[in-house]
């Protein structure tokens, strides 16, 4: 590894210097409805867009990413130093959580499959040498303005050193093959597979090693939920992703003349999934679908011919995914809530009114 490549620290405040353009306010891309999401590889113009505090226009040719805090050997790093370390690729599914503003009680599948480029954040950390103590990794974007509120000059977020270090956590200037654009928080972000997107810092300019989490609204107000463990209630962070899925064959509405009716869709989680069933009987019974293992974080297929009530009308069909620790999708009421499907069933030899 070329010693050259990095660099002397920066002043104090001087990453944000690199910022020339600013569209500031909340922004959200949705994306289209599961039935569109076919593709194994989501596209740009297919995969979702949330920014919280506007987006920002970074010059590429000054930007430096500055890592400091607990470690021996604080640096920075330009944006032709990041591209000649060893660099990565992985394909991962992108899953927004949704707004920490409003209860998390409904599924968005705001979610898309994507292949990153970059440099494992791990390479750095072992070239910056963290020092005893070192419990978490902060990340700063160069974004800032209102959220919720509240007024902040930065978005910041954090990861434990156990997941910093993991293989798979890049620092990315790559989405599907090309540079990042600037609403996908170009020149460089985090990525952070498994994980939900808010922890993905985009417009990525400091990683900080600290000994606790960050101080930041985004950690502390925001991106937390509560759980029950032995009677007790505690609130963590939203970090790992749960099982999810959405059926993507047939679509909403579609007449089924057959006796029986073939579905497709995607199912994801942190850990992966193990098993998918379905059902057409409103959850009565259930009948298990073939699912495509997983190589690396990437959504996985699932697959399986249904038969269908030997009576006309409309029928719903449930898709329930099972991740590899046992966790089930619940069937309603959360933001990981089962997928259904109505189509109409109509009779062999039958026609439409």
């Amino acid at each position: 590894m070329n010693s050259s490549t990095f660099l002397p620290p920066l002043p104090e405040g001087a990453e944000r210097s690199v910022v020339v353009g600013r569209s500031p306010g909340f922004h959200l891309k949705p994306p289209p409805a599961p039935a569109a999401l076919r593709d194994v590889i989501t596209s740009d113009a297919q995969l979702f867009e949330t920014i919280h505090m506007g987006s920002v226009d970074v010059d590429a040719k000054r930007w430096r990413l500055q890592v400091d805090g607990l470690v021996r050997r604080p640096f920075s790093i330009d944006l032709d130093g990041l591209r000649r370390l060893p660099s990565v690729s992985i394909t991962a599914f992108h899953e927004c959580f949704g707004s920490p503003l409003v209860p998390a009680d409904d599924n968005l599948w705001r979610v898309g499959n994507v292949r990153w480029t970059g440099v494992p954040l791990a390479v750095l950390l072992e070239h910056a040498q963290l020092e005893t103590g070192a419990t978490h990794v902060w990340s700063d974007g160069l974004d800032s303005g209102e959220f919720g509120g509240r007024k902040m000059n930065r978005y910041r977020k954090d990861l434990p050193i156990s997941k910093a270090l993991s293989h798979e956590v890049l620092v990315a200037y790559e989405m599907n093959g090309a540079p990042l654009t600037r609403e996908r928080g170009g020149p460089v972000r985090l990525v952070v597979p498994g994980w939900f997107g808010t922890n993905m810092t985009k417009w990525l300019c400091r990683l900080s090693v600290q000994g606790r989490r960050a101080n930041s609204p985004f950690t502390t107000v925001w991106y937390n939920r509560d759980s029950e463990h032995e009677g007790k209630v505690i609130r963590g962070p939203v970090w790992a992703v749960e099982p999810n899925s959405m059926i993507t064959h047939p679509a909403p509405g579609d007449t089924i003349s057959a006796d029986d009716v073939k579905v497709k869709g995607w199912a994801w989680s942190n850990n992966g999934i193990s098993s998918l069933a379905l059902s057409t009987d409103g959850a009565a019974t259930w009948q298990l679908a073939k699912v495509r293992p997983r190589r690396e974080f990437e959504w996985q297929q699932f697959a399986a011919t249904l038969p269908l009530p030997r009576s006309p009308g409309p029928v719903s069909i449930i898709a329930r995914a099972r991740d590899a620790d046992g966790s089930i999708q619940p069937l309603s009421g959360t933001r990981n809530a089962a997928h259904s499907v109505q189509i109409d069933r109509l009779l062999p030899g039958s026609k439409t009114a």
